[in-house]
């Protein structure tokens, strides 16, 4: 059985497709990354759009009365319904490292002359030593994001001044960066006071706080050992 002319060429493409070898990998990380700079604790994407970050405090909420439960949830559905405008909601978990922490106990034993003292201290130490080594201690932190879009920006480039712009922004870096104030600002004013009637604080992080943020998602720490014996000085 014969096959058809277009099949047999879609054929002949997979197979020559399938007999190249694959080519390594040699893009650089900020062309993969879409952040195009951070600017004035702000993040300026590749595309025109931006971005800014808060971290927020977290709130027990098992630990309140019912009443106060109550008025949370009231606070946050108002919250939910005040909103105009798209929100992110992250939620980082890590796990936690106690290395210094251990070696701090492990010089305030060694100057401990008090032989209670020192026997208290080191049931202590044992104590959290066993704790890490049969679960993982995981720290949280939660953070808000506020999207600008691109699309936000509105046409007010020509096509000539477009094709004669340089760098990863499609308008400059100073138009983005004010568009883009002019529309952030306004919604992140308006939610820290909302999260305020929730009892949560909310912190803009700054320029070393992104960068140092972005640093780590993207060049993870390794796990923590829970060996006993990395636990020794």
């Amino acid at each position: 059985m014969k096959l058809p002319l277009p099949i047999k060429s879609a054929i002949g493409d997979v197979v020559r497709t399938l007999n190249v070898p694959d080519a390594p990998l040699t893009d650089t990380a900020q062309n993969i990354i879409p952040i195009a700079d951070i600017v004035d604790d702000m993040i300026l994407l590749k595309d025109g759009g931006a971005a800014i970050v808060f971290e927020s405090t977290s709130l027990n909420f098992s630990l309140l009365s019912e009443k106060e439960q109550e008025a949370v949830i009231t606070a946050y559905a108002a919250l939910l319904n005040s909103l105009s405008f798209s929100i992110q909601i992250l939620i980082r978990s890590q796990r936690k490292d106690i290395s210094s922490y251990i070696l701090y106990l492990d010089e305030s034993l060694a100057k401990l002359t008090n032989p209670l003292l020192h026997r208290l201290m080191l049931g202590y130490k044992t104590f959290i030593t066993e704790t890490i080594k049969k679960r993982n201690v995981l720290s949280k932190k939660f953070y808000l994001i506020i999207p600008f879009s691109a699309l936000e920006l509105g046409v007010t480039k020509s096509i000539l001044t477009l094709t004669k712009r340089k760098g990863p922004l499609p308008f400059s870096k100073s138009y983005v960066f004010k568009k883009a104030k002019t529309v952030l600002y306004p919604k992140r004013d308006h939610l820290v006071r909302q999260a305020g009637r929730l009892g949560l604080r909310l912190k803009q992080l700054t320029n070393p706080e992104l960068i140092e943020i972005f640093y780590d998602i993207y060049n993870p720490r390794p796990q923590i050992l829970k060996r006993k014996e990395d636990f020794t000085p």
